[in-house]
């Protein structure tokens, strides 16, 4: 697919591997990890609450009414809520955690097996990395299409450990649940056809970046994860529970303290555009830990290829000031997306002002 190319990086070194070699050293960080400049711009906020949903709650006809109204505000004020339960059986959970970090324990050489291809963004390695210059971010990942079946290239996919495919095959099918139930309840609250977002989103094709973020002394010099957004729909799983999300509300960075078992939703720059501006898709980041690792899955919901980005008609008319964003394929949306490398930037190209 054309937004695979479009968001292909440049191979640099693991950062797994550098940290180990680095911390024992005695030498200065390495340059293109210095982002001193970045990290102490903005005030930083500890232990940010963010609106929390409960899925249980919207789905009982008692109680739906109460949680839906709570929905619409974290949709349209924060961009970000935690879910939680949303009805994920405990063990899927701990199985793909446990395969996770068993993969990251992995040796160098055998991630490597899963590397990226030049051209290509899927599979073990870094993304937005476009020049020889430029800053980098202190993480590696590994990036798979999960879903439809046939985009899998099963190159990436691990065999190590053994249950891996097959316990995001189960993650995948259960989080496929839970954002069909938020995507109705959004249209719900925006007030058009229940099974309306669904349909941009049909057949729900899946996307899964994990990230693996080593432990750095030097916190106040390094970023884990660039500012940017999330171009669709996104349930984090904080893997090991070590915290390190933060998103920028009011000229701030807020600390977001996961809770236990909830999945953080990022709403994402399409469904901004589809709700013609209703909600919002909120900037954020990943900062490190100076004495854990941190590992985090992102769950990327993402409509169809031939699908058109743009807002619904049914807002637009409801709207007295018209269409906000103007439309375009989910191809070329991506293609800029990723040429901004996420940042909020992108977005502005799309608004009509």
């Amino acid at each position: 697919m054309a937004h695979a190319k479009a968001g292909a990086s440049l191979p640099v070194p693991n950062v797994q591997a550098l940290a180990q070699t680095w911390h024992g050293s005695g030498e200065p960080m390495p340059v293109r990890y210095v982002r001193t400049e970045e990290t102490s711009a903005g005030e930083v906020v500890a232990g940010c609450a963010i609106p929390v949903m409960d899925l249980s709650r919207l789905l009982n006809p008692r109680l739906s009414e109460e949680e839906l109204a709570n929905l619409g505000f974290a949709c349209q004020h924060w961009g970000f809520f935690q879910l939680i339960n949303h009805g994920v059986p405990d063990e899927v959970i701990q199985d793909v955690k446990r395969d996770m970090i068993e993969f990251f324990k992995l040796p160098l050489e055998a991630k490597k097996v899963h590397a990226q291809v030049p051209g290509g963004l899927e599979g073990y390695g870094q993304a937005f990395v476009y020049s020889e210059t430029q800053k980098l971010d202190w993480s590696d990942m590994i990036y798979l299409r999960i879903s439809p079946m046939e985009s899998r290239d099963l190159r990436f996919w691990p065999t190590r450990p053994p249950s891996f495919r097959d316990s995001v095959d189960r993650y995948s099918a259960e989080t496929a649940k839970v954002t069909a139930s938020l995507l109705r309840f959004m249209a719900v609250d925006l007030g058009v056809e229940s099974e309306r977002l669904l349909e941009a989103f049909r057949g729900q094709p899946q996307s899964m970046r994990t990230s693996y973020y080593p432990a750095c002394k030097q916190v106040a010099d390094v970023l884990g994860l660039s500012p940017h957004t999330d171009a669709t729909l996104a349930l984090l799983l904080h893997v090991n529970d070590v915290q390190g999300l933060q998103i920028r509300r009011d000229g701030k960075w807020h600390a977001i303290d996961p809770i236990d078992g909830a999945f953080v939703v990022s709403i994402g720059d399409i469904l901004e555009i589809l709700s013609n501006g209703r909600y919002r898709s909120t900037e954020h980041r990943a900062v490190v830990h100076p004495d854990k690792e941190r590992i985090s899955a992102a769950m990327f919901h993402q409509p169809c290829p031939n699908t058109m980005v743009g807002p619904l008609p049914e807002l637009v008319k409801r709207d007295s000031g018209g269409a906000r964003y103007r439309s375009m394929g989910y191809i070329d949306f991506m293609e800029s997306f990723f040429a901004a490398k996420g940042r909020r930037s992108h977005m502005d190209v799309l608004r009509i002002y």
